[in-house]
């Protein structure tokens, strides 16, 4: 069964100043020992190279080349599988947006919720309580005690 990962735990990791950045580090340190596909958004490495990258956001922001290096290193897992929107997307999302009301800071998650739904991922490894809104996902924290995304 495939999982995908949320932008927060990729953020984490390359976020020295975050007390989650052990754990998030840890977490992807065993993606390589992984059987089932690792899915990431487009849309997720998007908003990851956006906020790794923005000074006002990360007290010591990644430059671009060691933000993509990341992601370069992510995408060469044999297991790492990229999701897009297939044809069809705009009813699955209209869909998702009708059961959680998709506005402001909640359209990417409904992006995001829409595309899982899309590709048949049910399962979501965040730190964002608002994932837990979509009833077809079942939200894993990895930085709740005892949860090492197993």
């Amino acid at each position: 069964m495939s999982f995908a990962i949320d932008v927060n735990i990729l953020l984490y990791a390359s976020d020295q100043e975050s007390p989650f950045a052990p754990r998030a580090q840890e977490f992807l340190s065993h993606l390589p020992s992984k059987r089932e596909p690792v899915c990431i958004a487009w849309s997720t490495i998007m908003a990851y190279l956006r906020i790794a990258t923005h000074g006002a956001i990360f007290a010591r922001p990644l430059s671009p080349e060691e933000a993509m290096s990341n992601i370069d290193a992510l995408l060469r897992l044999p297991q790492v599988r990229v999701l897009s929107e297939d044809e069809g997307f705009w009813e699955v999302y209209r869909e998702v947006a009708a059961e959680v009301p998709a506005c402001g800071n909640r359209v990417p998650d409904a992006h995001l919720a829409a595309l899982l739904r899309q590709h048949g991922v049910n399962i979501l490894y965040t730190n964002d309580r608002d994932f837990r809104k979509y009833d077809f996902l079942k939200v894993r924290n990895p930085f709740e005690h005892g949860r090492h995304g197993d």
